[in-house]
C-alpha cells in the first residue's frame, strides 16, 4: 500500500484497500481465530475477482466506458495476487489423476470427488470447469 502511496496510483491503492478491509472483515467473524490460511485469502480474492469481473460485463452492456478501465484495473491487481490459473488440459489432467486417486468409479462418487477437487483447485480454477469436467469423467 505504501508503495501505491507514494507512486500516486489511485486505481492500485484502491483495490489494495479494499482486499486489506475484506480480510479484516473476515478475521472479525466469530470463530476466525487472529489469522486466516492461504486458502482463506485464495478464496476472498477469487470473489473479489469474480465480482470484479461481473461488474465489468454489466458496465460493458450497459456502454459505461469510464467505467469499464477502472473495474479492469482493479481486477488486474487482484489478478496479481492469486496463483496461476490452470489451463484446461492440466485441469483435465489433474482431474483424471484425482479421480483415479480416490477409486471413483460412477456418477455416485461425484460429490466426495468435487469436495476434494474443489479444496485441491481453489483459486486455479473455475467450479463450474471443474464440475463440468468431473461429470465427464464420471459418466
Amino acid at each position: 500500500m505504501k508503495e501505491a502511496m507514494k507512486a500516486k496510483d489511485k486505481v492500485r491503492l484502491a483495490s489494495l484497500r479494499d482486499i486489506k478491509s475484506k480480510i479484516t472483515l473476515a478475521l472479525s467473524e466469530p470463530g476466525s481465530g487472529d489469522k486466516l490460511d492461504d486458502a482463506s485469502v485464495t478464496k476472498i480474492l477469487s470473489k473479489q475477482l469474480k465480482q470484479r469481473e461481473d461488474t465489468l460485463t454489466i458496465y460493458r452492456e450497459q456502454g459505461r466506458d469510464d467505467l469499464v478501465e477502472e473495474e479492469q484495473a482493479q481486477a488486474e491487481v487482484l489478478k496479481a495476487y492469486l496463483p496461476q490459473p490452470m489451463s484446461q488440459e492440466e485441469l483435465a489432467t489433474a482431474i483424471h489423476a484425482l479421480i483415479e486417486e480416490l477409486g471413483a468409479t460412477s456418477m455416485a462418487d461425484m460429490g466426495r470427488v468435487m469436495g476434494t477437487a474443489s479444496a485441491r483447485f481453489a483459486g486455479k480454477a473455475d467450479g463450474k470447469a471443474i464440475s463440468a469436467l468431473v461429470r465427464s469423467h464420471l459418466s
